[in-house]
Order: C-alpha cells, then structure tokens, then sequence
C-alpha cells in the first residue's frame, strides 16, 4: 500500500510539473535551412542566420574577402541589389498556443518580410526590433518565410535629390560606392560606419543580423523586467522591479514575485489583477548591507542572481532571470572656482574614468563573437580602464559585451547611434528613432556597467564650433531655422523624453562633446575632444599644455605591427606606406600616412626600413598617448577622464587603435596598462624644472618611498634620491621639485634617462622613464639584448637583459597566434626583465623565430 502511494505521489507530481512544463512560454531560434539569392536572378544559395549578404557571398565563394589587398573596390556592386532570404520550418510544437508570434531582433535595414505569401510587415530601421502577431497565419507544417532587403542605395538616393540642402554628414564615403557625392547615411538608420569612416571600408551590408525567434505562450507572459534602483547606499538598495506582463485576457490574483536564481532568497512578492493586454505589475522591497557593484580597480563587481516569477492559481506561469549590480552611478556637472565640473560618482565616491572609445568589432557584426566580446573587455580591464564609450557611429552592442562589462567592472558610456551628422529629424524618421530608443533603452537599462547615455557624437561641436547653423542660414534663411528645429526635436526633446520615461535614473547629455549651450567644445566645462596633435599638427609636446574636465576623446595613429599587415597586405610589393594597398587601408585621407611619417620624423631619427617603420610607428604612438594619459592624470581632479580614441578596429588599417582588428597589443596598449595603474608616478619637466606627481585612485590615503635616479644610457648613476611620501588618496599630487641641472651634474640631457620608482607599504612597485629631450636627440646607444628561455605552461618565460639602456624593446615571432604578457619595454642597463609568451611553437622552432629589437636597432 505504502509502494502504491509512493508511485501515486510522483505520477501526480510528473503530471502537474508536466503541466506547468507545457504551460511555459515556448521560443525557438529560426536558424536553420535559410537560403538566399539576388532577387532579379534565379541561383539560390545556402545562407547563415544571423549574418549579412557579404558574409553569405563569401562563404558561396562569390565575392572574396574584402578585407584583404584592394577587394573592398570590388565588391561595391553588392549594395546596390536587392535581396531575398528565406526558410521553411514547422509550428507543430506551438500551434495551439494562444499567443503566436515572431520576433526579429535585428533586421538591417529596409525590409519586407512575408509569411505563406502574406506580408507581415515593413521595415526600416537596423536598430529596432519587430514582434508581430501570427496566430491564425501560421499552419502547423512548412511554413515560408521571406526576407526581402531592398537596397539602401536605392531607396535613399531619391531622398537625398529630394533636399534644396545637403545634411551634414561625417567621412561617408560616397564616391568609393560609385554615387559620387551622395551621401546618404543621414537617411538610414542604419550604422554610419557601413557607408565608410575615417578608419573604416565602405560595406554598407544588408542582412538578418541578430536572431529571429518563434515565440508562443498561454494565458501570461513576462515581456519585460526592470529592476529600477532607487537608492542604493552602504546600508540600504531600495528597488522596484517593474515587471511587463502580457495577458490574454482579464485575471485576478497574479502573483508576482522577486527571488534568488537558487530560489533560496524571497525579495519581495505581490498580488495583481491583470487587463488583457499589456500590464505593469510593480514589486518594491528593500536589501540590507548590499553587496555593491564598483568598477575596475575599486572593488568587486558583484553581480545578484534574480529571478521573477509569475503564478496562477494554477500555478507558475513563467519566470525571467536577470543578473544585475546595485550600485549608485551619478555624473556630477557643477558650477565652479573654473567653470564646472564633469565627473562620474560611483556610490558616492568620484571616479577618474580610464579608458577607451570602442568602435564595432567588425564591419560584418554577427561575426563578432561571445569569445570576442570577452577578450575585447578583458584587454580593457588588464589594460586597468574602468570605462568604455560605446561611440554613436556604431550599433547599440549585442547583450554579451555589457555583461562583460558587468562582469569585469568596466563602466560604459552609452552614445545613441548618431554620429558627425545632421537628420531629417521629422515625421516617420522620427517615429522610427522613438521606437529605436525605447527598444534599447528597455534592452540595456538593467547593466549596472552603463553610466550615461548620449544624444549624439560631435554633431553639437559642428552646429556651433564649426559654425554649421551659420552655413546652412547663410544658403538660406529657412534652411538653418529647419536644421536647428529638427537637431533641437531628435537630441533636446525626443532622446531625453525616453531616457526620462525609461531609463529615470540616468543622466543624459545631448552630445560628445558638451560644454555649455552654444559651446560644444571648452576646456573649463563639461567633456572636450582634442584633436590638435593629430589632425591640427600641433607637436606632441601639447598634450602637456591642454586642459579639460574629461578628455573623452583624442588619438593618434599608427599601422598594425609587420605580422599583422603579413596578413591582408603579403605581398612585399605592397610593404610601403605609399603603395596602393596601404593607402587603401588608410581611410583618414591622403595625407594620413605622410602624417605619421612626418610626426615620426619630428620625434624620431629616419627608420631604416618598412619593418622598421611599422614598429617606430607604434612606439611614437604609444608615447605620444602615455604623455597624454600622464598628463591628464596629474591634472586630477580640475580633469575627471581620459578616453583615448580608439580601443579597437573594425578591419585591418592603419588607425588610432590600440588593439589592432586581429586583437594584437599595439604599444599604446601596454603602455595604457601601465599609465592607467591605480597608482602613477609621473615626472615632467618645464623650466629647468623637474617635478614628479604622484597620482592615485586609491579610495584612502597610504605611503611609500620614492627613488629617483638619473642614469647615463650605459650604465653610470650621476644622482640617485630617496624619500618617504604620502599617497594621497583619490587625487594627484606633486611630491618632489628638483633643479634639473643640479641633477645631472653636467651630463648632457642627450645621454640620462630619468628612472623613478615608487614602491607603497603594502610592496607594489611602479616605475616610469622619462627623457629631458625628444628621442631623436637622446643618443640611444647600439647594445646587445641576451636572451634566456624556459618552457612554462602555454608557452614560455623569455628573460632578456642588456649592458646599456635599450629603449622600448620589442619582441616577435612569426604569425598571430601567440600573446606577449609585456612588450615595448625599457631595459635598465644590467637589469633583467622576464616576459610570459603564449606560443604552440617548439621550443626549438619559438627561439629560431624570436626577434629582438630595440629602438637604436630601428635607425
């Protein structure tokens, strides 16, 4: 009898769990057995989903890789057809489901879409999403659904003839397309960077570019969660998790109820009644003692684990889990002694921002992968940033970069997807944008990693700094009154009506950069981008001299190193910087590459060959950024950020990346890491003055010794000094003040190298080199670099010593397919210095491969 009830007790528990199984949404991917073709010819062709038209033509072996030797030119015909997608697939699993319908994630850009012949709706714009109701259109076996993508050439050709104006627009680049001066990115909204930028192809894609999912359910369904965090303090997270429930019709007694993912934690619980239709079902509670999210450097990024659960009587119905940090983040702009101020305050606390501008990943985005994504925060996070600007000439990124975010405490300054350009900002382009806003507003609001959303980039700074409303009033009176009117309703009316709707918490700025009304660009309000090294020419040196309350944006070029360009560029007829394949990977204009080459030439002595020139070229870029990073952390805290541009490539080309597109360290990479530590020491020189900074973003105050020594290049101390400091905490502090001839005692600056070390209490040591002369006036002495190698787990441990000073030594071998742990590193004389190497090569084969160099070897 016991038996009996036993086996009774677990049929009736399989049928209720099988139930409440049943009784769950249900969401299948459409992935499978699509095919695509040219619409006005016949061959079809197997095709990926999510993916793009080229990605497809490549893998049918129709066109070749754009991105190699000069292929880009060939394959601008493909923009300018029309094309068809289609798959078949079964609905047995959700045909008698109430609720039915089919979500496109991403669908780029205008777009027809057809269901059994039946059209289910238009579309136009890359960024939104689609849900549309197919309950009663979708049979039970071999369904067809089509995908036509018209071309964006094509329907916004006529829109551009339509304007007595030209809008504004950033490096679009018509004429590469073969429409000479049509520039129609305003027109799309699709990401600007597809129609060609300043380092990227023109590749302006078509494509099903994020996941198509089957959706079906009974009864509820959650549609949204946000856990909106209301106050969140040391003591106290006070939240409301708004949740979005879809019922079929009219129910009492919903439950809804906030829990640990382990179910092991009830947060909070309510009763509601729902409407048919849409319903938003709030649950407040409060946690004590949080466990605070902080960005890299200042704590841990703790993630909680929610779930959200929605019961009938019947029993629970369906549940969303969600992994989120509480935290308090604040941008603080206040009027002061200087103008005022720009800062991010994390749980009350000021954060220097340390970081990047990140572009896409890839010129052809579903390739840009989960692994990617993680590498591209992690080289961010071991590169000791804490923020990342996701730049408004790009795309609202995929989920898994902000969770990396999340994960590894790298805050993210958030751009709407307007970059450089003025818009028809009015009627459907500006339902279109509303709609573009919620959906992302709504898809991203729950990362504790993003900090600020932005109206736009530089598109303010060319309204008033580039004098574009004058331009445009003094064709015609109507035409500036029409370019203001729609740039006020898109970036002062629009955007921030959404953030305040949906996102009610986040501070949002209407452009980058931002000083004041009628001032897009100043060095004593809000965020500034210099451009005056680089594109004005000014000597690198002035990066000592300007000043800003957040550099969010400033940079300087360099090609990728030898083994990267090997890659797209083989050919050594192409191994020049003025040969017709380095031009066409140098998309800054004509006058880019002989840029470098005269900055090099400015800084440097004449490198000896191309190789040689590569790796000059990364050295003069890295320092020329480490003098900037250094110089806007001593100015902490009248300046609260520094972002380079930029943290990645999108394609193979020269640019102002410090991560070339294969993920290659560049110089500037590792000497970020080392000018982003939570501590720098930092020497400058003016006047016959040397001073030296010590600057920290540690929270407390603490101590240490500081050693400064002046060192011929081969060897001989000329003055050595020790002293106790104080650290002090979260500032920038100069802690000593030398006459610089007392310190060399007579030796010529040509031949020193200041080297200072700074070693804390708790034994961390930071050091810094620094040169009273540009380096093509240090006599750099010829040494040789002996090395040693020991096989270690993944690779190797290379130690490398020299006899004299050998600057910024450089380490390769051949391919891509490896890591070096440090490179472009100074070399003490008879000091050592050992690198981890990630390499499959022999032992034998890595030590016959392995080169050495140092800057006197480049000459």
């Amino acid at each position: 009898m016991k038996n009996n009830l036993i086996k009774l007790s677990i049929i009736i528990w399989v049928a209720l769990w099988s139930g409440q199984l049943q009784a769950a949404p249900i969401k299948t991917e459409l992935n499978t057995n699509w095919r695509f073709k040219q619409h006005r010819l016949n061959n079809w062709y197997p095709a990926t989903v999510p993916g793009t038209v080229h990605t497809d033509l490549m893998a049918n072996e129709i066109i070749e890789d754009p991105f190699f030797r000069l292929n880009e030119r060939s394959v601008q015909w493909v923009d300018k057809e029309d094309w068809m997608y289609e798959t078949h697939f079964d609905a047995k699993e959700v045909i008698n489901k109430t609720n039915i319908r089919l979500h496109f994630m991403g669908l780029d850009t205008y777009v027809d879409v057809y269901l059994n012949g039946e059209k289910l709706f238009s579309g136009d714009n890359m960024f939104r999403e689609w849900k549309i109701d197919i309950k009663g259109k979708v049979k039970e076996t071999d369904n067809k659904l089509e995908v036509f993508f018209n071309s964006p050439i094509k329907v916004d050709i006529p829109k551009f003839d339509s304007y007595p104006y030209r809008y504004q627009t950033g490096p679009d680049q018509s004429q590469q397309g073969g429409i000479f001066n049509k520039t129609l990115s305003p027109f799309a909204r699709k990401a600007g960077y597809h129609y060609g930028w300043d380092w990227g192809p023109r590749l302006v894609t078509s494509g099903i570019w994020r996941p198509i999912y089957l959706e079906a359910w009974d009864d509820v369904r959650i549609e949204d969660v946000f856990f909106r965090q209301k106050d969140i303090t040391k003591q106290r997270a006070v939240i409301s998790v708004e949740t979005e429930v879809l019922a079929d019709k009219d129910i009492n007694n919903v439950k809804v109820t906030v829990k640990d993912k382990n179910n092991s934690t009830i947060y909070g619980s309510t009763t509601a009644d729902l409407k048919k239709g849409s319903n938003k079902v709030i649950v407040d509670f409060t946690i004590q003692n949080p466990k605070l999210w902080w960005s890299n450097g200042l704590g841990e990024a703790h993630l909680y684990n929610f779930k959200t659960e929605v019961a009938l009587e019947s029993g629970i119905r369906d549940s969303r889990y969600l992994t989120t940090g509480l935290r308090s983040i604040k941008v603080i702009a206040k009027d002061d002694k200087d103008g005022s101020s720009f800062y991010f305050e994390l749980n009350g606390v000021p954060v220097f921002a340390k970081g990047a501008n990140l572009i896409p990943g890839d010129n052809f985005l579903p390739r840009v992968t989960q692994e990617k994504y993680e590498k591209t925060v992690l080289d961010a996070a071991d590169a000791n940033m804490n923020m990342l600007r996701v730049w408004g000439g790009g795309v609202y990124e995929d989920d898994n970069l902000y969770e990396f975010c999340d994960k590894y405490g790298i805050l993210v300054w958030q751009d709407f997807m307007f970059a450089c350009s003025f818009y028809p900002s009015e009627g459907q382009f500006l339902e279109s944008v509303k709609q573009e806003a919620i959906d992302n507003a709504k898809r991203l609001r729950n990362h504790p990693s993003i900090a600020v959303w932005c109206g736009n980039n530089e598109a303010y700074y060319f309204m008033y700094n580039w004098n574009l409303k004058k331009n445009y009033s003094d064709q015609n009176p109507e035409y500036g009154q029409i370019i203001q009117r729609q740039y006020f309703d898109l970036f002062h009316k629009l955007l921030p009506d959404v953030v305040e709707e949906y996102l009610p918490e986040m501070t949002y700025r209407p452009s980058s950069p931002y000083g004041y009304p009628g001032e897009g660009d100043s060095p004593t309000h809000g965020d500034r981008h210099y451009w005056g090294v680089w594109h004005g020419r000014h000597p690198i040196a002035q990066y000592n001299v300007e000043k800003s309350r957040f550099f969010s944006e400033y940079g300087f070029q360099s090609f990728p190193e030898f083994e990267s360009i090997k890659i797209y560029a083989p050919k050594p007829s192409d191994w020049a910087i003025t040969s017709e394949v380095m031009m066409e990977h140098q998309r800054a204009g004509s006058y880019a590459n002989e840029l470098i080459e005269e900055y090099l030439l400015k800084e440097y002595q004449k490198p000896k060959d191309f190789e040689s020139f590569l790796y000059m070229n990364q050295v003069l870029q890295g320092d020329a950024i480490k003098i900037a990073m250094e110089s806007h952390r001593r100015d902490m805290p009248y300046c609260m950020g520094t972002l380079f541009w930029q943290h990645n490539d999108c394609w193979p080309v020269a640019s102002w990346s410090s991560r070339d597109y294969y993920g290659r360290w560049k110089a500037q990479h590792y000497f970020a890491r080392e000018a982003y530590k939570d501590v720098l020491v930092s020497p400058i020189s003016k006047d016959n003055k040397l001073d030296i900074y010590i600057i920290s973003d540690r929270l407390e105050d603490s101590k240490g010794t500081l050693l400064v020594k002046v060192i011929k290049l081969d060897g001989t101390i000329v003055e050595e000094k020790k002293l106790p400091v104080k650290i002090a905490g979260n500032t920038s502090k100069n802690v000593f003040t030398a006459d610089v001839d007392k310190l060399l005692k007579g030796a010529p600056k040509s031949e020193v190298v200041v080297h200072t070390q700074l070693t804390d209490n708790g034994a961390k040591v930071y050091t810094n080199n620094y040169f009273l002369l540009q380096p093509k006036n240090i006599n750099f002495p010829k040494t040789t670099i002996t090395k040693n190698v020991k096989a270690i787990a993944d690779g190797y441990e290379v130690t490398l010593k020299s006899g004299k000073f050998a600057r910024a030594v450089f380490m390769s071998i051949e391919g891509i397919d490896n890591f070096f742990g440090n490179n472009y590193f100074d070399l003490l004389p008879n000091q050592s210095a050992t690198v981890k190497v990630k390499s499959s090569l022999s032992q034998k084969d890595f030590e016959d491969q392995l080169k050495i160099v140092s800057l006197s070897d480049a000459y």
